[in-house]
Formats: structure tokens, sequence, C-alpha cells
């Protein structure tokens, strides 16, 4: 078995390595997902984020309002606040879908993508210590790119089809405002095994991924 944490900064393209490894067989989990889902009504995470952030969050139909949400996590530099709520039942409900998996594919690999996995404080009640992360992953692959090309893919699935001058300048500062809350990648770079460089086409992204997937496969047995 394989433990693989996939990070990358906004806008860097580790959804779409995630993609990639999915379609060689990987098991993938996008944290990003997990925690909309967890976000959702009935769910804990969602009871404790009304509690702590207040029921303005909250829409007409029970649902919380993601924007407002937001821009108090990150205008309001409370972003912290909601990691703490939100990361630990990620990651513990990743653990528990990574050894159920692990018990009926001995050989699997499991890859976890998430932007914060070198930067997040909570590391869930399994997963304690200094470095966290390294408990929870056997090998991390870094998805690297030029700042001012994240930003643009940023702002390219941000903007609407009218987006004016003025949003797209909105767009960009709020880019720069979430990368400058991120590690920076030459850091990451060297604390991860292995550097995917996405500053280019799709297949050269993919053929990186092509080289390094039989590598995760033999680490796996």
């Amino acid at each position: 078995m394989l433990r693989v944490g996939l990070t990358g900064g906004l806008g860097s393209g580790k959804s779409t390595v995630a993609r990639i490894f999915a379609a060689h067989g990987a098991h993938v989990f996008s944290s990003d997902a997990m925690g909309r889902e967890l976000m959702e009504p009935g769910q804990q995470v969602y009871a404790a984020i009304v509690a702590h952030f207040g029921p303005g969050i909250v829409l007409p139909d029970g649902h919380l309002d993601r924007p407002a949400l937001g821009k108090i996590a990150f205008a309001e530099g409370r972003v912290e606040e909601l990691n703490a709520i939100i990361h630990p039942a990620v990651i513990e409900r990743q653990a528990e879908l990574a050894e159920e998996i692990f018990a009926s594919e001995p050989n699997a690999v499991v890859v976890v993508e998430s932007a914060l996995i070198l930067e997040t404080k909570h590391g869930g009640t399994k997963h304690g210590g200094e470095d966290r992360w390294r408990n929870r992953f056997d090998k991390l692959v870094l998805v690297t790119a030029p700042e001012e090309i994240k930003i643009a893919r940023f702002v390219a699935r941000s903007a609407g089809p009218d987006t004016t001058p003025e949003k797209q300048t909105a767009l960009e500062d709020e880019a720069r405002r979430r990368l400058a809350q991120q590690i920076p990648d030459d850091q990451k770079a060297a604390l991860c095994d292995y550097v995917l460089t996405n500053d280019g086409s799709l297949q050269e992204l993919e053929w990186q991924v092509d080289q390094l997937w039989p590598i995760l496969q033999t680490l796996a047995t």
C-alpha cells in the first residue's frame, strides 16, 4: 500500500494531476470535495461552523452561504478558525476510507489531493506531532507553476462571461491573497519527494505523471 499526498498552490493544476492518477488506477480523494460534503446541512462540521461563525452565514434554504463564509475567512483573516473545524474532520474521514481500501487492496495507491498538506496545523486525533503530514503520507508529490500562471488560471475559472476589468482585478487580488497564505513552491519542493512542473501543455504534464506512476506502483507492493 502507498499513501500519497498530492499538493500544490492555488492554480497549480493539482486537480488535473489527480484526474490523471485516477485514470491510471489510483484511489483519489479530493480534500475540497470531501470538505464540501461535510459542510452540508446535518453534518457535524456544518453545525460547528454555524455555531462558531453565526447564523448570518446560513442561506434561507439552510445551506451555508459559501461566499459570505469565504469573505469572513479570507478577507477578515479568520481562515485558520475555519480550518480548525474542517481539516481534522476531513483528515479523519480520509484515513478511514484509506484503511477500508487497503484492507481489500493491499497494493493500492491512495492519493489525497490538498492544497494545504504542508500548511495545515490540524492533523486529526490520529495524526499529532510537529510535522503531522509525515504521519499521514508515505510520499509527497508537488505540482508547481509560475505565480502569474497560477493567478491567470484562478481568474479564468472564477470569472464569468460578463466579467468587468474591475472584477478581474478583484479576482487577481484574491488569488494573490490566497497564495500569500500558502508556503512558496521552492520551500515545499524541499519537503516533497517528487515535483511535477505544470507550465506547459497538458500533454507535457501527462508525460510527467506517466513516468511517476510506475514508481508509485512499485513502492505500493
